[in-house]
C-alpha cells in the first residue's frame, strides 16, 4: 500500500524575490490550520509512534475474522492519515524557508517517520495474501464494512505474485534509507557543489550562471546572448558527464533491483503494475509521439518563421515567438482563471473563489522560500495547500491555473472518498491541471485586445504541447531506451548516456531534415533533467495533457454529458484504476485517438497562426 500521497513540484516559475516584510499576510499560507506550533506537531509525531509499536498487534491476526480484518485496515489507514498531515506539515514549513534549521529537523523526523511506518506494517500485504481470495471474499460477505476495504484488497491479491515475504517487504522497506542514493547524489551536485561560471547577460552585468539563470535567458529576445548562453552552460555540465553517468547508471540498477526483486521482467512494467496501467499505453505514446513529428516539426519552422531566422538553432526553442508578454497581477489572474473554469459549472468555481480568499496558497518568492510550484492535498480533514512564486507574468497565471487544477482534483476527490480511496494516481493527476491550462487559453483568446496579444497566447499554446507533450515523450522514449540497456546487462557510461541522447535528440528536432541544428553540444542535456531519476515519471505528463485536451474540448464546446463524466473522474479518486476512470470519462489512452487530437488541435492553433500572419502581409 502506498505510504504518501504528496505531489511533486510541477512547474518551475523563476523569480525575484518578494521583499518579506512588504508581502501581506494574506498571501501566505496559513500552516497553523495544521499544527499551531512545533511543539504540537512533536506531540503528535509522539503519539504516532506510539501507535505504530502498538500495530505490532495485528501481524498474524488479520485472518482470524473478517471484523479483525477491518479493525486492523481501519488502524492502517488512521496511521497513514496522521504521518501524512505530519509529513505534509514538516515539509511545507521547510519550503517556507530553506534556511530554518528547525524546519528542517522536522521534515527529516517525518522522513524517519515514514521509513518506521513501512517497516512497522510490511506484514500488511503479505498477510493478506496468506488469507487467500476465497477466505477475503467470505470476510466481505460476513462484514458489510469491510466493503469499503474491497478495491484495495482486490489490488493486493492482483498483486501477489509481485509481493514478497513480511521479511522480504521489510528489507524493501529498509533499503529506502540508502537507494535513494543517486537522486541524492545527483542533488547535491547538480544544485549544490556545481563550479559555476561568471557570466556577463550584458555588458556591465555579472552574475552565476546556475540553472535559474540559464532558466532565466534562455528565453532572451536577443539572440546573440542566448548563443553565448549555451555555450557557456552545457560545457559547465559536459565536465561532469562522467559523474552524472555513474549516479544515473545507479539509479537505473536500482530500479532494476526492485523490478526483479518483485518478479517483473522489466523496469517498466514494475513501475507501470503498481498502478495497473497497461504497458500499452506507454508504448502507444512513443508510437504516436514518432508518428507525428511532421507536426513538431511544422512548429518549428513556423517559429523560424516568426523569429525571422532561417538557420534555426538549439538555442532558439524558448523565446516567445511574439514578444508581448502582459503584466498580470495575482487579483487579475484569479480573477482570468475563475472565469477560465466556469464551464465546470458553479460548485468548481465557488471552491476555488473560497481557496483564494482564505489562505490557501503561499503566493510570492522571497528569500529561502522554495522555488517552483507545487500543490499538497494530503492532509485529508482540511483542503489543498498551494506553493507559488508568483511574478506577475503569463507563466505565472498558467502555472495558477495548473496547480489549482490539482487543488481542486484534491477537493473533490477528498470530499466524495474516504480516506483509504482519494489517494488518486500521478497517472491522473496532470489531466486536472493541464485541462485548467487549456481553459484559460480559450479564455485569455476571447480577452486578446488586438492579433498580436493572440498570437502570444496561440504561442504558448504550442509551447505548451512542445514542452508537456513532446519533450516529455522524447524524454520517455530516452528512459525505456537506458533501462532496457541495463536490463540486456549493458554497462552504461556518461558517454553513452550522451549518445542515446544525441540521437533522440536530433531525430525529435528534425536535424536530419534540415528543420533545426542541433550541435553535439547539447548531448549532455540528460543530465540536467531530474526527472530521469523518478523511475518512468514523465510519460504521465504527455498522456495527461493528451487526455485533457480531448476532455477539455468537449467541455468547452458546452457538453453537459462530457462535463459530468469529467468532474465524476475528479471525484473518484482512487476507488478504481486510473487506466479504468480515465477510460470512463471518455479517453482510452492505450488507442491513438487521444495523441491524434492533441495533435490536429496543435495543426489548428498553427493554421489560426498563420492565417493571422497572412492576413497581416496581405
Amino acid at each position: 500500500m502506498s505510504a504518501t500521497r504528496l505531489l511533486p513540484a510541477l512547474l518551475v516559475t523563476l523569480s525575484m524575490a518578494f521583499p518579506v516584510d512588504a508581502e501581506p499576510l494574506k498571501d501566505r499560507w496559513n500552516l497553523e490550520s495544521i499544527y499551531a506550533d512545533a511543539e504540537a506537531w512533536g506531540g503528535d509525531a509522539r503519539a504516532l509512534e506510539k501507535d505504530l509499536e502498538a500495530f505490532g498487534e495485528c501481524e498474524g491476526r488479520l485472518g482470524s475474522s473478517a471484523g479483525r480484518l477491518k479493525g486492523c485496515l481501519d488502524r492502517y489507514f488512521d496511521l497513514r492519515r496522521r504521518l501524512e498531515r505530519l509529513s505534509s506539515y514538516a515539509s511545507m514549513k521547510y519550503d517556507e524557508n530553506t534556511k530554518v534549521a528547525a524546519s528542517l529537523d522536522l521534515k527529516q523526523r517525518a522522513d524517519i517517520l515514514y521509513t518506521r511506518f513501512g517497516e512497522v506494517t510490511a506484514f500488511v500485504d503479505p498477510e493478506i495474501l496468506a488469507i487467500g481470495a476465497g477466505t477475503i471474499d467470505r470476510f466481505l460477505r460476513q462484514d458489510p464494512g469491510l466493503a469499503t476495504y474491497r478495491h484495495i484488497l482486490d489490488d493486493i491479491l492482483r498483486r501477489a505474485p509481485h509481493t514478497l515475504s513480511k521479511e522480504g517487504e521489510a528489507l524493501l522497506a529498509s533499503a529506502s534509507m540508502v537507494t535513494g542514493a543517486p537522486e541524492d547524489l545527483y542533488g547535491i551536485l547538480a544544485n549544490a557543489d556545481m563550479p559555476w561560471v561568471t557570466f556577463e547577460p550584458e555588458p556591465g552585468k555579472s552574475m552565476l550562471l546556475s540553472q535559474s539563470t540559464y532558466s532565466r535567458y534562455r528565453g532572451s529576445t536577443d539572440r546573440a546572448l542566448r548563443k553565448r548562453l549555451f555555450e557557456t552552460f552545457w560545457p559547465q555540465w559536459q565536465k561532469f558527464q562522467r559523474t552524472f553517468g555513474v549516479s544515473l547508471y545507479s539509479q537505473m540498477k536500482r530500479d532494476w533491483f526492485y523490478a526483479k526483486s518483485r518478479n517483473y521482467p522489466s523496469s517498466l512494467a514494475a513501475a507501470l503494475g503498481n498502478g495497473n496501467i497497461p504497458e500499452k499505453v506507454y508504448h502507444t505514446l512513443i508510437e504516436q509521439t514518432n508518428a507525428n513529428l511532421d507536426t513538431l516539426h511544422r512548429y518549428f519552422r513556423l517559429r523560424g518563421r516568426m523569429l525571422g531566422i532561417e538557420d534555426l538553432r538549439y538555442y532558439d526553442i524558448y523565446p516567445p515567438i511574439v514578444d508581448a508578454d502582459p503584466e498580470i497581477d495575482i487579483e487579475k489572474a484569479k480573477r482570468l482563471v475563475l472565469e477560465a473554469v466556469e464551464p465546470l459549472g458553479e460548485e468548481y468555481v465557488s471552491v476555488m473563489r473560497e481557496g483564494f480568499g482564505s489562505r490557501w496558497m503561499d503566493v510570492y518568492p522571497r528569500p529561502g522560500k522554495r522555488s517552483g510550484a507545487y500543490m499538497n492535498g494530503a492532509v485529508y480533514d482540511m483542503h489543498p495547500f498551494v506553493l507559488m512564486n508568483y511574478n506577475d507574468d503569463y507563466d505565472s497565471l498558467s502555472t495558477l491555473a495548473h496547480e489549482w487544477g490539482h487543488a481542486l482534483h484534491s477537493w473533490l476527490s477528498n470530499r466524495n472518498q474516504p480516506y483509504h480511496l482519494a489517494d488518486y494516481s500521478i497517472f491522473l493527476a496532470e489531466v486536472a491541471s493541464t485541462f485548467n491550462e487549456d481553459l484559460l487559453l480559450d479564455r485569455l483568446l476571447k480577452e486578446a485586445k488586438d492579433d498580436r496579444e493572440r498570437l502570444f497566447y496561440l504561442g504558448n499554446a504550442l509551447e505548451q504541447y512542445r514542452g508537456t507533450f513532446f519533450r516529455q515523450a522524447m524524454f520517455a522514449e530516452y528512459e525505456l531506451k537506458i533501462h532496457q540497456a541495463v536490463e540486456r546487462g549493458e554497462s552504461l557510461s556518461g558517454e553513452r548516456f550522451s549518445e542515446i541522447y544525441l540521437d533522440l535528440l536530433r531525430r525529435y528536432h528534425g536535424h536530419d531534415k534540415g528543420v533545426m541544428t542541433v550541435d553535439d553540444l547539447y548531448a549532455i542535456e540528460w543530465a540536467y533533467i531530474p526527472h530521469f531519476y523518478y523511475n518512468f515519471y514523465v510519460y504521465q505528463y504527455a498522456t495527461s495533457i493528451a487526455a485533457s485536451s480531448l476532455l477539455a474540448r468537449e467541455v468547452a464546446a458546452g457538453d453537459i454529458e462530457a462535463r459530468e463524466r469529467y468532474l465524476e473522474l475528479l471525484k473518484s479518486g482512487d476507488s478504481d484504476y486510473p487506466y479504468e476512470l480515465l477510460k470512463r470519462a471518455g479517453v482510452d489512452l492505450a488507442s491513438p485517438e487521444p495523441y491524434r487530437a492533441l495533435v490536429r488541435r496543435m495543426n489548428e492553433i498553427m493554421d489560426a497562426i498563420e492565417e493571422i500572419l497572412d492576413g497581416r502581409k496581405g
